[in-house]
């Protein structure tokens, strides 16, 4: 009966979330309710044999993956507002760009951008910057739209064939189940789904834009900070392959780099003080991230997504990955993935290689099923659920199309 319940309460969240705009509550709020809800209901009727401090310990594991990917965002955020606020990172995208460009070749380029900067830093930077970048552009609000489903499903493309660059990918490589020159074969079919993707949704797309760059302060200190913010970005990802350091502590310690030198930099300058850039993050984008998990921890815990593997059973390993793909769309896929890697399903490396893509890419076929989405979702003003499914048969498509070719490279070269 609580397990009925409980999910009953996942998917009323579900539902707030497309319906938002119905209802008029915001996400956060709705989402942050029921999760912490459904973990107080663990707790006042727990299943026969589990006593309260087993309970606490589930908790705490969730609370803690939580606290790592808010402490993780905030730092990001806050790096990202702090530059935005400079405008150097449209001053360096604009030096990129020519003056005058047709809208048709501006999603292509804007689509390279975002896979390729997701490929060498986190997937929730490469959408705060991509989406700065798009909402830069001042296009109309449909043609906004359309660049930020290209961005999303762009980013978490970028990301897929990096173990530094999705965090699904790294949990499939320490298991053993691929080997780093393995996944860089997925940027091959990753980069072709993404330039099918942006062929579909550029095809309404006559106008020209003209890229014009918005004044910036001339700042020194805020080019020491933009050196700061990609030396994180590389630090991340070289202590993380050499001595396993969580991005979440690399990130941090940039950011009080950043914090200390607009101390010392801007001396008795009261104009700027680096801490105000906390207050200036979308709050209400962690508050929903943490309903989020909260509901997803607690599905984790009953056995629901530990449920999911037995569709091995019935379907052979490649179509399984492609629905476990699908599927990623509705439930994260950091814990499904576990879920999969637990059950000792036995695959080759050609298929293990798939569920990578699968598991990576797939949350793209909903906004709310990957954090570049929701991210995406919370600062473009347009983008909501049910303007985001309006693009799902392009999505399906283009992944297929990924999917397809990241079995393919799996199988003939491995």
């Amino acid at each position: 009966m609580l397990h009925t319940v409980l999910i009953s309460l996942a998917g009323l969240a579900l539902l707030s979330i497309v319906l938002e705009e119905v209802i008029h509550v915001n996400k956060a709020k709705s989402t942050l309710f029921l999760g912490a809800l459904a973990w107080i209901l663990v707790f006042l009727f727990p299943e026969a044999g589990t006593t309260p401090e087993e309970l606490r310990h589930k908790l705490d594991e969730n609370i803690l993956e939580i606290a790592g990917l808010w402490l993780f965002l905030m730092a990001a955020m806050t790096f990202v507002a702090f530059l935005n606020h400079q405008g150097l990172i449209e001053t360096l995208i604009y030096k990129m760009l020519p003056r005058r460009i047709s809208e048709r070749k501006l999603i292509f380029l804007v689509a390279i951008f975002a896979f390729v900067f997701s490929s060498l830093c986190d997937n929730i930077t490469a959408t705060l910057v991509s989406i700065a970048l798009v909402l830069s552009l001042r296009l109309d609000r449909r043609k906004t739209l359309r660049f930020s489903v290209m961005v999303v499903f762009a980013v978490n493309s970028g990301g897929v064939a990096l173990i530094t660059g999705d965090v699904t990918t790294l949990m499939i490589f320490l298991a053993g189940k691929v080997e780093i020159q393995d996944l860089l074969l997925l940027s091959a079919p990753a980069f072709v789904s993404v330039l099918a993707l942006a062929g579909m949704l550029s095809r309404p797309l006559n106008g020209v834009t003209e890229v014009i760059p918005t004044p910036r302060r001339d700042d020194h200190v805020g080019k020491v900070i933009a050196v700061v913010f990609l030396a994180t970005i590389i630090g991340t990802i070289v202590l993380n392959i050499i001595a396993g350091i969580p991005p979440v502590l690399t990130f941090l310690f940039g950011l009080s780099l950043m914090f200390l030198i607009g101390r010392f930099l801007y001396n008795e300058d009261k104009r700027e003080n680096l801490l105000d850039y906390i207050r200036k993050i979308e709050f209400d984008t962690l508050m929903f991230f943490l309903g989020i998990l909260l509901l997803v921890g607690m599905l984790k815990e009953i056995g629901v997504l530990d449920s999911l593997v037995r569709i091995y059973e019935v379907m052979p390993p490649v179509a399984a990955n492609f629905v476990m793909g699908l599927f990623s769309a509705v439930v994260d896929n950091v814990p499904l993935t576990a879920a999969l890697l637990k059950s000792n399903i036995s695959m080759s490396h050609a298929e293990w290689l798939s569920l990578t893509y699968a598991v990576g890419v797939g949350g793209s076929m909903l906004v709310i099923g990957s954090a570049a989405g929701i991210i995406a979702m919370s600062k473009v003003e347009i983008l909501t659920f049910a303007t985001y499914a309006r693009y799902v048969l392009f999505l399906a498509i283009a992944f297929a199309i990924g999917y397809a070719g990241s079995f393919l490279v799996g199988y003939n070269f491995l």
